[in-house]
């Protein structure tokens, strides 16, 4: 079993967001009473708003994962090693957790702490409580390249700002 430690202070971790989220990625992990699910996402970001350490996430309305988020007030955000666990993240950014539970048929382990789920691979996981959902409109779009590009079938994301209450690492 994964040891994990509360890091203190998480403006003092030496870590890079751009690599964190574009290019080792994340899975975003909620429960909803019994019925938990994850799913990888490589958009997002990490500051400091309302004077509060925060990430925000953007999910597509239609994904399952969104549904549990959602319904409950946290959730956490965990980041790999992207080379030792791409296959992993691949298959959790593939598969539908409304077809095919996810957690069961992974290699990965889940755990949780206060009832949030993340996973004991993680080498940072971080726990969030929402504050600040909004939809994604097309009329906010200043360069309309990006509704072309992105949402062509107007699947649009809603954006997620949360606190991030507590950061896990790896011991």
């Amino acid at each position: 079993m994964s040891q994990f430690k509360k890091a203190e202070n998480i403006r003092m971790m030496d870590m890079n967001p751009f690599q964190l989220i574009g290019n080792d990625w994340m899975l975003i992990t909620a429960k909803d009473g019994d019925k938990m699910n994850a799913m990888t996402a490589s958009w997002g970001g990490l500051g400091v708003l309302w004077n509060k350490n925060v990430a925000f996430v953007v999910i597509r309305n239609s994904r399952y994962t969104k549904e549990l988020i959602d319904a409950s007030e946290s959730f956490s955000i965990s980041f790999f090693d992207h080379k030792k666990y791409a296959e992993d993240l691949s298959f959790f950014g593939t598969v539908s957790g409304r077809t095919e539970d996810k957690l069961i048929n992974s290699r990965l382990k889940l755990t949780n702490k206060d009832e949030v789920p993340y996973f004991e691979e993680a080498k940072l996981v971080l726990k969030c409580k929402k504050m600040f959902i909004q939809e994604l409109v097309p009329g906010g779009f200043l360069d309309d390249s990006l509704m072309d590009q992105f949402y062509p079938d107007f699947d649009l994301h809603c954006l997620y700002v949360v606190e991030i209450t507590e950061a896990l690492v790896q011991e």
